[in-house]
């Protein structure tokens, strides 16, 4: 929408998500960042009251009406707004009243702001430093405990190889399988935890072209009852990263949650664009979301907030990897990943930038 005050230009560029209302408490602008946050987009909504494009509190309404009756400004915290979709949102909100003749006709000026916004960048910090600190560990260790296990295993097939002549040799050699074949699987635990330290190679991709690998990968892996439904933004452009990384990074999520349910229920591949957001503390016009959606049993509640850390996994058998691989794989391109759970409905949500920050 275009505003008819060229002082408003300036609000396209904010993190929060800012709504103009005339007197009659329609909605006249509404920038990327509110857009987002509403899942709505401002060619759709123009012209339309708030209420109409989402359900208000008594308490925000009552502050609207307040700002336009009564010149009041408002600010309340942890203001209850439920969008279109179903999903409650928990918002500070602030409304100012604004002069017409000043505002070009505008009556009211709505900030909305998630309050787990900073309360995430910042657990998001934190994390990220926490899990930077245990995959560098993890790393040395992985290299301290490769070369010793080429060791044990050598020895074991020479063993082999003496206990040959015995009489009890097909039970002997049942021992050196099981030293043979487990340090086969230490040894291939240890290449992956080292495997995400190549250098990316970044070339120009499509995600929906990825996603269609994942798809077919995950079809071929778990054939049957398993749905994996397409939700695609086929405007998002192209961007610049690594092929194989991407594809990796999708495919551990997509498939812990194929594997959570027994290959018997469904995933939603959607893909979405994002104006004006913040990622890793740099700034971009334009990026992209992608969530992978399941109805599952959701995660184990005692592993959530260290799903991301190495060697934590929820399933019997899991090595806790898949998920860190994939964070790695993210942070390579300068996104963030993030997981929402409950049972019946989990959702891993990866934002990518499409262009330079």
């Amino acid at each position: 929408m275009n505003l008819t005050h060229a002082s408003f230009a300036g609000l396209d560029l904010l993190a929060s998500a800012v709504l103009l209302l005339d007197d009659g408490q329609l909605i006249r602008y509404i920038n990327p960042a509110g857009e987002n946050l509403l899942a709505v987009s401002g060619r759709a909504i123009s012209g339309r009251t708030l209420a109409e494009v989402c359900t208000c509190s008594a308490t925000l309404q009552g502050a609207l009406d307040n700002g336009l009756n009564n010149n009041w400004g408002y600010t309340g915290q942890n203001i209850q707004l439920k969008r279109s979709d179903g999903e409650i949102l928990h918002l500070n909100c602030t409304v100012t009243p604004l002069r017409p003749d000043i505002a070009g006709g505008m009556r009211l000026l709505l900030e909305l702001q998630p309050i787990e916004h900073h309360l995430a960048a910042t657990r998001e910090e934190r994390l990220i430093e926490q899990q930077q600190a245990s995959r560098e560990l993890i790393r040395n260790l992985a290299h301290e405990i490769k070369n010793p296990l080429g060791g044990i295993r050598g020895a074991a097939q020479l063993l082999e190889h003496e206990l040959a002549h015995l009489s009890n040799a097909p039970s002997l050699k049942e021992y050196t399988q099981v030293i043979i074949k487990e340090a086969d699987r230490l040894q291939d635990l240890m290449q992956r935890l080292l495997t995400p330290h190549r250098a990316m190679l970044p070339t120009t991709v499509n995600i929906h072209e990825i996603l269609e690998r994942v798809r077919s990968l995950l079809m071929a892996e778990f054939p049957g009852s398993l749905e994996i439904a397409r939700d695609y933004d086929t405007s998002l452009p192209e961007l610049v990263g690594d092929r194989e990384q991407l594809i990796q990074a999708v495919l551990n999520i997509a498939r812990n949650a194929a594997q959570a349910m027994h290959g018997d229920g469904q995933i939603v591949l959607r893909t979405r664009a994002l104006r004006q957001v913040t990622l890793a503390k740099k700034r971009y016009r334009l990026a992209l979301e992608l969530k992978v959606i399941d109805n599952g049993p959701g995660i184990p509640e005692e592993i959530r907030e260290r799903m991301f850390y190495p060697l934590v996994s929820g399933r019997e058998g899991g090595s806790g990897l898949g998920l860190t691989i994939a964070q790695n794989f993210v942070q390579h391109h300068h996104g963030t990943i993030d997981c929402s759970s409950r049972p019946g409905s989990t959702v891993f949500t990866l934002r990518l930038p499409v262009e330079q920050a």
